[in-house]
């Protein structure tokens, strides 16, 4: 029990996710025009967009239903990670970073869900004439705790 309360020092990691998260979309929202990109190198535009969907707009034009469908999954997976946070191992620092970026992308992802009904994006990366699906903040963290995750648990299978 004592790691699980040590282990919460950890979501203060989450909470500066959710607060870097949101205030980037608070200056998108201010400074770009939905869907007018803003080159700043060859590579990358800050461009506004709203997904009422999940990854790369899955089920954006869906009707309407799926806001309440994926903000009860970010919801689900906010307390799953509460609870995995609480009862990690207080040695497993990297896995413990990464549940926090979880937990910190998926808060920051379903405010906007419940505030707008939409998620808002505005990173966008390309090459060429092929574009990344717009993404924001929380989808980064969102990402790289997944993916430091499914490392940490293939390494386990290794051992």
């Amino acid at each position: 029990m004592q790691s699980g309360i040590k282990n919460l020092v950890w979501l203060l990691l989450s909470l500066a996710i959710v607060c870097f998260d949101q205030l980037s979309k608070l200056y998108a929202v201010k400074y770009l025009s939905l869907y007018q990109p803003l080159p700043l190198v060859p590579f990358f535009n800050l461009t506004l967009a709203h997904n009422t969907g999940a990854a790369f707009s899955f089920l954006g034009s869906a009707g309407g239903w799926q806001r309440w469908f994926f903000a009860f999954i970010a919801l689900v997976v906010s307390i799953a990670c509460l609870v995995w946070l609480y009862r990690s191992p207080a040695r497993g620092k990297l896995l413990l970073a990464a549940i926090s970026l979880l937990l910190g992308g998926a808060l920051g992802n379903l405010w906007d869900r419940l505030a707008y009904g939409y998620v808002i994006d505005f990173i966008d990366l390309y090459v060429g004439d092929w574009h990344w699906p717009i993404f924001n903040i929380a989808d980064a963290a969102i990402c790289i705790g997944v993916a430091i995750i499914a490392m940490t648990s293939l390494k386990k299978q290794d051992d």
